[in-house]
């Protein structure tokens, strides 16, 4: 698989969209991020449904962006919904 074909986006990561839609740490709420204060809020309720983001290779282009927004239970299984393994890096010492 080649990787990094298209500019990274503003946070430097490279081929975020178009693969599956991405599970979420959010609950879905429809109206949270209208309620919520301050950026990038995280949803932490203990609803059903969890929030997933993206888009994937089913869908059209308008869905392939961070905005869209969609929900599952948890026990939903799908060939285009995954999720996004991520690390911080540490902290050289020197």
């Amino acid at each position: 698989m080649q990787q990094a074909q298209k500019r990274p986006n503003a946070w430097g990561l490279y081929d975020m969209h178009g693969n599956v839609w991405e599970w979420c740490q959010d609950v879905y709420d429809s109206d949270y991020y209208k309620r919520s204060q301050g950026t990038d809020p995280c949803n932490e309720g203990t609803a059903g449904s969890r929030l997933i983001r993206g888009g994937s290779w089913f869908n059209n282009s308008q869905l392939c962006r961070p905005a869209a927004r969609n929900r599952f239970t948890p026990d939903c299984r799908f060939l285009n919904l995954g999720f996004r393994v991520a690390m911080v890096a540490a902290a050289r010492t020197n």
